[in-house]
């Protein structure tokens, strides 16, 4: 049987968890996640531990806040005016915002706090600081051409 390599197309179905058991993603239920080892199309520890895996195994391991979306950044997170937002726009904790820099960059940030005259926001990866754990099935490796 052959092994996942480098340059192969693969579909997995996974589960993360985080430590306290919570599920932050998952493909039960619907279409195995599909990419090419090795073209970084995902977190690269992920990769790294589909490679070497045969169709039908399964797996479960765990990535390092460092190796996946980082440490939480303090510097990241900001207290700004409710007046700096426009008029339509009411903010609520938990909720998702797409904010524009002046230089037309734009990125995502999440609601932690609303207080009464400022709105806290995190533009950290919701998962950055965060350990997570897989478990994993490689249902298909399609062979890369080199093969």
């Amino acid at each position: 049987m052959s092994k996942a390599k480098a340059g192969d197309r693969v579909k997995v179905h996974y589960t993360g968890t985080l430590d306290d058991g919570t599920v932050f993603d998952t493909t039960k239920g619907g279409e195995p996640l599909e990419f090419v080892l090795g073209s970084g199309e995902i977190i690269s520890a992920f990769e790294e531990n589909i490679i070497g895996m045969e169709e039908g195994e399964k797996k479960n391991f765990v990535i390092k806040a460092e190796d996946a979306y980082g440490p939480h950044r303090d510097e990241l997170v900001l207290e700004v005016s409710k007046d700096d937002f426009p008029p339509d726009i009411h903010p609520k904790e938990g909720q998702q915002l797409q904010l524009t820099q002046p230089d037309g960059h734009s990125f995502v940030v999440t609601v932690k706090e609303v207080k009464e005259n400022t709105v806290v926001l995190d533009a950290n990866h919701p998962l950055a600081g965060k350990d997570l754990n897989f478990e994993v099935e490689l249902v298909e490796i399609e062979q890369s051409e080199e093969s």
